[in-house]
């Protein structure tokens, strides 16, 4: 039996709400990608739409058809691109080797969110970018053209560097094999320690089991996500941080979990062993009632004992925007003051941070409404609010 081509990386899909992201998805994987409405609800939840893309090479061109030879499968993440989803985008870029920006050519660049998405990317160190110019089959030949030089001077401003810009239309498949090329190019497989301690961002949690079935035919809960580092066997006893909340002494406290790893699910091949690239689940032996309903969303998965700490606070060195971005207005973004409250987002969990102390060298202490499970050095998202939503303001490293 011939071995299951696994996905190898994960590619984020960003840009501007309307811009064809879940169009491109489609057109790339024949898979109509659905990325749900989020609810903030605990701060937390976050679902991203993840499709498959197999690139062949058939007579020195790139196409998505099974045709020629097998290069290779990554990931396409279909990120939430609405204004008010900036903290989401933020956390799901967070699991993603390289990112897809797309722009759409009959609207002026750039557009708030393309703003705030390009922001991110660089805020998460993010440098293998390929802008994808949409929808030139709706623009002149001319209009194209000032466009593309729109989106250039844009984006070697923002990034320090030039990027490739790929011409397409999504909805018509035009220059798709040409997108692909870009991809194999400017895109390599990163390379991966396999002995680091594995570690996993849950980014899905749910109940496979059907109303009614009996107890003894129950399933385990199941956990979705990308795995960050090392690799996971079937078989592994992990631990989940910071797990979930119970109350001791009318006191509310989280409290890790401890499962087994049943069965490793990549699409619809299972597998033995995987390492980071591509989408994950894992049933495991954990009640499906504690996994329902995205439950477990924010989560780190690894080996008991391996994980990073804990922090139900933190201390972070801030690095904060001249200007808000994300609205046409030019706002100057005002120093951080005392018990003002941020959103913070970290992996795949997003938070509400209270602002306890300033201090010097842009040092600051938040206590946070949702304990999170990071390493000391990780970069976290700041966002603040203004008017009626949460705006990027800039990011902090955990001290």
């Amino acid at each position: 039996m011939a071995k299951a081509v696994l996905p190898e990386m994960n590619i984020g899909l960003v840009g501007h709400v309307d811009h064809g992201k879940t169009t491109l998805t489609a057109a790339l994987s024949g898979k109509w990608v659905d990325t749900h409405s989020e609810e903030l609800k605990r701060g937390i939840t976050i679902k991203l739409g993840y499709a498959d893309i197999d690139i062949y090479k058939n007579k020195n061109k790139f196409t998505t058809e099974k045709k020629g030879t097998l290069v290779r499968r990554v990931s396409l993440i279909d990120a939430p691109g609405h204004e008010t989803l900036m903290a989401v985008m933020i956390s799901g870029a967070a699991i993603v080797d390289a990112a897809l920006l797309l722009i759409s050519a009959n609207e002026p660049c750039p557009q708030p969110q393309t703003q705030e998405h390009l922001a991110a990317l660089k805020i998460l160190g993010i440098k293998k970018i390929i802008v994808v110019q949409n929808k030139i089959d709706l623009v002149t030949k001319k209009d194209a053209l000032e466009n593309y030089k729109q989106i250039k001077s844009f984006v070697t401003e923002t990034l320090g560097f030039e990027v490739p810009i790929i011409p397409i239309s999504a909805q018509k498949k035009v220059n798709i094999n040409l997108l692909l090329e870009a991809i194999e190019e400017f895109m390599p497989t990163p390379k991966r320690d396999s002995s680091k301690d594995p570690e996993m961002l849950i980014a899905r949690s749910f109940d496979i089991n059907k109303p009614g079935t009996e107890i003894k035919n129950i399933s385990g809960g199941v956990i979705g996500g990308a795995i960050v580092s090392g690799k996971f066997r079937k078989g592994d006893k992990i631990e989940l941080r910071p797990g979930i909340k119970i109350e001791e002494r009318n006191q509310e406290t989280w409290k890790p979990v401890i499962s087994e790893i049943k069965s490793i699910v990549v699409g619809s091949n299972f597998v033995d062993e995987k390492g980071p690239g591509g989408s994950i689940a894992f049933s495991t032996t954990l009640d499906p009632n504690m996994t329902k309903g995205d439950a477990l969303v924010g989560n780190v998965a690894g080996i008991k004992g391996k994980l990073p700490p804990v922090h139900n606070s933190i201390e972070l060195k801030t690095n904060l925007f001249d200007n808000v971005i994300g609205v046409k207005e030019n706002i100057k973004i005002k120093n951080l003051i005392t018990r003002e409250p941020l959103m913070v987002s970290i992996g795949t969990s997003t938070t509400i941070g209270i602002v306890t102390s300033v201090g010097k060298n842009s040092i600051s202490r938040l206590v946070l409404r949702r304990p999170i499970c990071a390493h000391k050095g990780t970069k976290v998202a700041l966002s603040r609010r203004i008017g009626n939503r949460w705006h990027l303001i800039g990011f902090g490293v955990i001290q």
